[in-house]
């Protein structure tokens, strides 16, 4: 399996920005030199012309040969990408336009050399290579595809992104049962079958994003009453970047603790397909006033998704995602439509009522299944569960890569609220 290991950056910040520097130019060259073509001579320069050109009047730079390669091929794979959007009817994307000043430094394979626990990146001749050390868990890797140098602007520090190929295959699939999963902003997901339904409980996430708002503004607040390059200033914005980064590590943190228990549970079923409730579009030109529209941009399941696509591949369950337009809204007894209110939902036509979300996953079911909502009972069995590492007392709990840890589970038999 490929897999992309983040790891710490001990480069000297000067040597860094060079590289990145160098890449950004070679981008740049390649993007101001394809639209002055298309300007002037209304013609479009293929990649290979457009690279061939640039090869021509590129300077000296301290980059392996394919890492100038892959910066003047960003420039047309995102042309690629435009393209292919605007086909699929988005009309409003753009093609790249913008110079970049730096940009993410590619070594390929071909630049990289491994001896055991240590890789070599080649920076073209003349250059000193750079030498990386991978941890323990990496050392016995099968092979190294991609190395590229990262630069958070949040966190201010660089980091390696190494692509590895681990040597491993994806399990068999547990099972040929289908779960669902119903994504939420205070429940973090429910997942089940039509037997037994699980909800994920994750408060520390909502908590933390509100904490974070409130600090946010707070700090906002302070810096719009000092003087622009004052040192007070300079102070504030240099927390506000601080503390902007350290929320982004906490979430994604939570994103992987989440859909790690998603998997679990999906794999517990004996699962072969997981159906996910498509949310993508939930805030698309939507005004639901200012405390509701800060709640869904602080919802992070475009990570969950692509967190638990992954971890599921590896135990061999595929990911199918459902609209699921209605699903909380249909009565799952006699397919009322009724928007409920709080956690629990009450149907006033036939009295039934249960958890919301539970409504939500067995109908996202439903949905899959029979293509409409409302044509499948609510489970039986209903579990609250939350990941190990988030019970406790908030001052024991430590930060760790996801693993599959144990979960502390309770259940409530014969009970829909």
């Amino acid at each position: 399996m490929i897999r992309t290991h983040i790891l710490p950056c001990h480069l000297a910040h000067a040597t860094a920005d060079a590289l990145n520097l160098a890449s950004g130019c070679i981008y740049t060259q390649v993007l101001v030199s394809h639209w002055r073509v298309v300007r002037h001579k209304r013609h479009w320069l293929s990649e290979k012309a457009g690279t061939r050109w640039s090869d021509s009047r590129l300077p000296v730079k301290p980059l392996h040969a394919h890492s100038i390669d892959a910066a003047q091929q960003g420039f047309y794979k995102a042309c690629a990408t435009t393209r292919a959007l605007r086909k699929a009817g988005i009309a409003e994307a753009k093609y790249p336009h913008w110079r970049k000043r730096f940009r993410t430094t590619i070594w390929k394979n071909t630049a990289i050399k491994k001896d055991g626990a240590v890789l070599t990146l080649s920076t073209g001749k003349g250059h000193r290579p750079i030498t990386l050390t991978l941890p323990a868990p990496l050392a016995d890797i099968l092979r190294v595809l991609e190395v590229r140098l990262v630069y958070d602007k949040k966190a201010r520090r660089y980091t390696w992104h190494v692509v590895v190929e681990n040597g491993r295959e994806p399990k068999s699939a547990p099972g040929t049962n289908t779960v669902s999963v119903d994504l939420g902003e205070i429940h973090p997901a429910v997942v089940g079958d039509t037997d037994e339904a699980t909800i994920i409980g994750c408060r520390m996430r909502r908590a933390a994003s509100q904490g974070h708002a409130r600090r946010l503004a707070s700090l906002t607040a302070a810096i719009a009453e000092t003087t622009k390059g004052s040192r007070r200033h300079k102070h504030l914005m240099h927390t506000k970047t601080r503390l902007k980064a350290q929320h982004k590590r906490v979430m994604r943190d939570l994103a992987h603790k989440v859909s790690r228990a998603i998997v679990d549970v999906a794999v517990e079923c004996q699962a072969g397909t997981i159906v996910m409730g498509d949310v993508r579009d939930i805030a698309d030109g939507v005004a639901l006033g200012t405390k509701t529209n800060q709640k869904m941009s602080q919802w992070n399941h475009g990570k969950v998704r692509t967190f638990v696509a992954y971890k599921a591949q590896a135990e061999g369950i595929r990911l199918v995602l459902q609209d699921e337009h209605y699903t909380s809204q249909t009565c799952p007894q006699c397919g009322h439509r009724h928007k409920p209110r709080g956690r629990a939902y009450l149907c006033g036509q036939c009295g039934f009522s249960g958890h919301r979300d539970v409504v939500g996953q067995i109908n996202i079911r439903s949905a899959y299944r029979y293509g409409a909502p409302g044509k499948l009972s609510l489970p039986h069995t209903i579990k609250y569960r939350r990941p190990a590492a988030l019970s406790g007392r908030k001052r024991s709990m430590r930060r760790c890569p996801d693993t599959g840890q144990v979960l502390h589970t309770c259940s409530l038999e014969n009970s829909h609220v």
